[in-house]
């Protein structure tokens, strides 16, 4: 089955908001095996959204519209739905009722043009579940001699995620008519480019491709994610829960041994996040000194639910001298290998820390000193010893900021690592 998404909004056209929307409509329908060919976006136009849904429903079996179904004007993905099926849109007085209702629960009186909210194309109905005011649509009718089906939901995330996870995605399954499950791992690695990691992965993505699939497959999928790491993502299709279990385990079981030293985490886990978990099992605190990243690392472990287990704090030094007042760094190059051991050396004294991180650099977009932007350097504190490493990023600003910050916590990261082994043996 196939099943298209188009995005309402002339905002996503200007740029004004981003559509993660249609990202995330995809992932989830890829989940399920349901395949997404087109994403579409379209601005607040009755003409060519309907132009827009027509295409999409001559392709697909299934289409999902996100956004258009607020009470203003400009809202009339409601309208281009009717158009399409060729019908009339009435009002449905249970749906009045209920936006009544909402509004009623914040004690006030619902507008009147939210009214138009509950107007649904003759023969469709609104889907059951409904977060906010905005009821989404499923519309199921003759399409060219082919039975399709169109549903319609908010733009709001949350609302279309309520609706995808509560409705959609279940109805589309039962729609397929696939009994398969299908179930995806996400391995999270640092260290390595996308096309390298393709490389290293190269010969066991040929396997994959050319195994059996009779009873089920395995698949794997790369998506750079900026400090969040370069994903590898296994999707495993089986009989059942237990199939597509084996199947995980065992592709996972093959691709760590294959990039094994650059795997930091498993789906949800985050850099810090595993920093933090390492530390604690070690019975360690930490502390971080930053200049280049100005409080991101150190943002970026508080953001982490428990780290308050481990984190003891941060101490941003920006100016050379608060480097030297604060941490007892020496009165040289700010950008050096002697400042940022300094750095690191002086966090774990001054927040009493057993283990830190320290950064400094340029990050640019101009140098500084005769110092060409993009020159950092990271230091690891651990049981009193340092090491420090010198990068160089070709990069902007922000992603020089990002790249430091989750580099210098792998660090930290392998550096935990091998103190345990050292410990173990």
């Amino acid at each position: 089955m196939r099943c298209e998404v188009v995005a309402v909004g002339s905002e996503l056209l200007l740029g004004q908001i981003n559509d993660t929307n249609s990202s995330w409509i995809g992932q989830e329908l890829a989940a399920v095996g349901i395949d997404s060919f087109f994403q579409t976006k379209v601005g607040d136009n009755l003409e060519r959204m309907v132009s827009v849904i027509e295409l999409a429903l001559s392709r697909s079996d299934a289409v999902v519209c996100t956004g258009g179904l607020g009470p203003t004007q400009d809202d009339i993905t409601r309208d281009a739905i009717a158009q399409v099926m060729g019908v009339e849109l009435v009002t449905d007085d249970a749906l009045v009722e209920k936006i009544q209702a909402m509004w009623g629960l914040s004690g006030r009186e619902m507008p009147e043009n939210n009214k138009l909210q509950a107007r649904i194309p003759v023969g469709a109905a609104p889907i059951p579940v409904q977060p906010g005011t905005a009821p989404g649509i499923v519309a199921e009718f003759e399409y060219d001699g082919t039975t399709k089906v169109i549903y319609a939901v908010p733009g709001v995330p949350w609302e279309m995620q309520e609706m995808m996870n509560g409705f959609i995605i279940d109805d589309v399954v039962r729609r397929s008519g696939s009994t398969a499950i299908i179930r995806s791992r996400t391995l999270r690695t640092w260290g390595t480019s996308e096309s390298g990691l393709a490389e290293q992965l190269a010969d066991e993505i040929e396997r994959l491709d050319t195994a059996d699939t009779t009873d089920g497959g395995v698949t794997l999928a790369f998506l750079a994610s900026g400090m969040e790491g370069l994903k590898v993502r296994i999707t495993a299709k089986g009989a059942d829960e237990a199939a597509v279990a084996a199947l995980l385990d065992d592709e996972e079981a093959r691709v760590r041994s294959i990039i094994g030293p650059i795997v930091f985490g498993l789906d949800d886990q985050t850099m810090e996040s595993v920093v933090l978990d390492l530390c604690a099992e070690q019975g360690l605190t930490i502390g971080t000194a930053e200049s280049l990243t100005g409080g991101l690392i150190a943002q970026r472990l508080t953001a982490t639910p428990g780290s308050s287990k481990a984190f003891r704090g941060g101490v941003i030094t920006y100016a050379t001298d608060v480097k030297t007042a604060l941490l007892g760094a020496p009165e040289g190059p700010s950008v050096s290998e002697e400042m940022v051991e300094a750095m690191a050396l002086g966090a774990c004294e001054a927040l009493g820390a057993d283990v830190s991180v320290a950064t400094t650099g340029v990050a640019g977009p101009d140098g500084w000193e005769g110092i060409p932007p993009g020159t950092v350097w990271i230091a690891t504190c651990v049981d009193g010893e340092v090491e420090s490493h010198l990068l160089r990023y070709k990069t902007d600003r922000r992603r020089t900021r990002n790249y430091t910050t989750i580099t210098v916590l792998n660090a930290l990261r392998k550096r935990l690592i091998a103190r345990a082994e050292a410990a173990g043996s």
